[in-house]
């Protein structure tokens, strides 16, 4: 079965639309090829580990409110096409992911990556949480069924905190420099936030690959 990995980060807009996009697609072919995993990629890998306040930063990245709101505008149409309601009233810090990196490393181990990736997502553009903080974390891997006295219990130390940034790092310096990237077998790169026709499309054009050692009729 293909591997497909996908590099995204928990306060990426255009990554929760993506991962909307492909799970239709995924939805509507249960019988895909696809293993999935998810790695880091820290939008803003300098952030204080407190965040800091969402429209001073958004208006420091953008360039001022009006870029700001044009930009934002834009995602909100097309989070809405993807059948998704972001509720940008809510956010009020933009937090570090580092320790939501961590979570989600975690979480791998334990087999509960995506489900993890996706509460993720859901406490921060549809709750407004701070995916930065502790608690709202721990919260997070009790629902995916993580056990969230651990999870409590590593994140108050620097647990793999260095093998993340390394990870953030080895992605930078393979070329990668916005997220969604998904990478299709080790061989074909798809960056931004593709629509679900292209992930049926290959979906279906694997699913017409004969096995390895079929007899050719």
């Amino acid at each position: 079965m293909p591997k497909l990995d996908i590099l995204s980060d928990p306060i990426c807009p255009w990554c929760y639309i993506g991962k909307a996009n492909l799970d239709r697609a995924l939805a509507a072919h249960p019988d895909h090829p696809f293993i999935i995993e998810w790695h880091t990629f820290q939008l803003n890998p300098g952030m204080p580990p407190e965040g800091m306040d969402r429209r001073t930063y958004l208006e420091a990245k953008f360039g001022g409110k009006e870029n700001a709101v044009k930009t934002y505008a834009r995602i909100a149409e097309a989070a809405e096409e993807a059948g998704l309601m972001i509720n940008f009233a809510a956010i009020e810090r933009t937090p570090s992911t580092l320790n939501a990196h961590r979570l989600i490393h975690w979480a791998g181990i334990e087999g509960r990556q995506t489900a993890v990736v996706s509460l993720l997502f859901e406490a921060y553009f549809e709750k407004g949480l701070d995916i930065g903080d502790t608690e709202v974390l721990a919260q997070i891997a009790e629902r995916a069924e993580m056990d969230g006295a651990v999870v409590r219990r590593l994140l108050a130390g620097d647990a793999d905190a260095d093998l993340i940034a390394a990870r953030d790092a080895h992605a930078r310096e393979r070329g990668v420099d916005g997220v969604p990237t998904f990478i299709l077998a080790n061989q074909h790169v798809l960056v931004g936030a593709q629509p679900s026709a292209l992930w049926e499309q290959v979906i279906n054009e694997i699913n017409e690959i004969p096995p390895e050692g079929t007899p050719i009729q």
